[in-house]
């Protein structure tokens, strides 16, 4: 059981320090993670084997529909007959397109039938807990106010954040809104005829679909490499790469740093990690259990 933000001794730390006590452990002074060992492959669970199949065939689908689909949009460029060629010609980049498009709905579909029926799972076991899902709630937007002042150098300490912080809940709202605009207006494009006798107006429903399906696919790509590619993978500790999305596994100093309150309760949830960090505050001389 964990009390927040009990006021630290000054002699084993700084008098502003920000800790939390663990029973069974002692006082976790919140910069731990610098003082901790991690395996770039992974130390704690992160994702079940469903996440990580379905991350997989939703990263490599979504790299060949931007090949092609990009391809296809741009084709009166220069750069799109040599791409083309790479894919077999025009029909047969159309054909990889819808054949992927096709995979990726079967992930998506497989994505929310595991959040629904584990959601399920857990309330009828009593286990469900709002705070480790990527539910929006208002300590979300506390914590972006912290982080600024932190990065700002007003605040000490990062947040203590959830198992997923505000910008994976960002990514995650994100990633539900385009797919549902890519596959609702591919849809229509492929079927024109089925969903003409959906839409009220069939013509203008092609228009916005043809605009919709481009416009935010390329805002898709700009938002997975520039954005998502980037906080996951190249920022400082992370770089090069971030092995979560293979392993399940999120590394200690990691989780620490950026999901506190979730390594919280971890140290529950697996007794040799709370004996490991029990080991490393004697080390550094910080007051233990």
């Amino acid at each position: 059981m964990a009390t927040e933000n009990i006021p630290a001794s000054s002699e084993a730390i700084g008098p502003e320090e920000d800790f939390t006590y663990v029973e069974g452990v002692g006082k976790i002074p919140r910069d731990i993670y610098k003082y901790v060992k991690s395996d770039p492959l992974g130390d704690l669970p992160r994702y079940s084997y469903h996440i990580v199949i379905q991350h997989f065939v939703t990263f490599v689908t979504f790299l060949v529909l931007a090949a092609t689909g990009l391809t296809l949009h741009f084709a009166d460029l220069w750069w799109a007959p040599i791409i083309m060629k790479l894919f077999g010609g025009i029909d047969m980049a159309r054909v990889i397109h819808r054949v992927a498009a096709f995979l990726m709905v079967v992930a998506s579909i497989y994505h929310i039938s595991t959040i629904l029926g584990g959601t399920f799972y857990k309330i009828m076991k009593k286990q469900f807990d709002f705070r480790r899902t990527q539910i929006p709630c208002l300590k979300d937007a506390r914590d972006i106010v912290h982080d600024i002042k932190y990065f700002l150098g007003k605040e000490k300490n990062r947040p203590k954040m959830e198992k997923f912080m505000y910008k994976q809940k960002l990514h995650y709202i994100a990633i539900l809104w385009g797919t549902f605009v890519l596959v609702s207006a591919g849809t229509t494009l492929l079927f024109p005829e089925l969903m003409a006798t959906i839409w009220p107006n069939p013509r203008f429903a092609q228009d916005l679909a043809r605009l919709m399906h481009a416009d935010e696919a390329i805002m898709a790509i700009t938002v997975i490499v520039f954005w998502h590619w980037s906080n996951v993978h190249l920022v400082p500790g992370r770089f090069p790469l971030q092995w979560s999305f293979l392993t399940g596994k999120i590394t200690r100093e990691h989780q620490i740093e950026e999901h506190f309150l979730e390594y919280i309760r971890n140290l529950d949830e697996f007794p040799e990690e709370k004996e490991y960090i029990k080991k490393v505050l004697k080390e550094k001389g910080f007051e233990t259990n």
